[in-house]
């Protein structure tokens, strides 16, 4: 009886070690272990993705600032091939890509010149509309890499 008891444990054990094993196994995506990092991409074309709320009744002033203040700006830049300007009406969210020729020249750019451009553009906005803060949030930015 005893011998029995110890019989099933061991088995017990050694089929949850077993489905242990299967799972890990199954889990391992060897696609994804081959997958090169985002930073082998720094010479390819990136494009840059922001997605900000704009709400209807202040999408002029949106679009007039992001003419003056965002666009000869990034024409200046080293590496700025273009951007695109999307609106949903439904959401009423933008959606910005701008192109780059690459990460690595995109991505040198010292943060604190971007900063700057940001606070115009902010302060075009607020006394365009005479409005205390800037009304357009920023609900994410990310970066999309060509793929071959």
């Amino acid at each position: 009886m005893k011998l029995n008891i110890n019989l099933k444990k061991k088995i017990q054990r050694f089929c949850l070690v077993l489905i242990c094993l299967v799972v890990l196994i199954f889990q391992s995506d060897s696609s994804n272990l081959k997958a090169l990092t985002m930073d082998n991409y720094q010479g390819e074309m990136v494009i840059e993705e922001l997605r900000l709320q704009v709400p209807a009744n202040v999408k002029a002033a949106w679009l007039d600032a992001e003419k003056e203040i965002w666009e000869p700006w990034l024409s200046s830049q080293d590496g700025f091939l273009g951007r695109q300007l999307f609106w949903d009406k439904e959401k009423e969210e933008a959606l910005i890509l701008v192109n780059w020729k690459s990460k690595k020249l995109w991505k040198s750019i010292p943060i604190a010149e971007v900063n700057v451009v940001q606070q115009k553009f902010e302060a075009s906005v607020k006394a365009a509309l005479n409005v205390g803060e800037n009304p357009f949030k920023l609900i994410y930015e990310g970066e999309l890499n060509k793929q071959k």
